[in-house]
């Protein structure tokens, strides 16, 4: 018979999800900074501005990695 997880272990392996989300979000922001930092060191500044550009896209398409949405059972 296996054992079913029980609601603190469900619990802790969300919160493990949710945490290695937000680690993998912050990774792409801070490797955006560096392309748009070379971009600007290199006086390419429409290239920075559009990674900006897609950058705050992505940030407004993730609301979920930054407020978690919870749903009711």
């Amino acid at each position: 018979m296996t054992a079913q997880p029980s609601d603190a272990d469900a619990e802790i392996a969300r919160l493990v999800r949710e945490l290695e989300d937000a680690e993998a979000y912050e990774q792409k922001l801070r490797q955006t900074i560096v392309e748009v930092r070379d971009r600007l060191a290199a006086g390419n500044t429409a290239q920075a501005l559009s990674l900006l550009n897609q950058a705050l896209n992505d940030i407004d398409s993730a609301t979920d990695v930054v407020a978690a949405r919870r749903t009711s059972a």
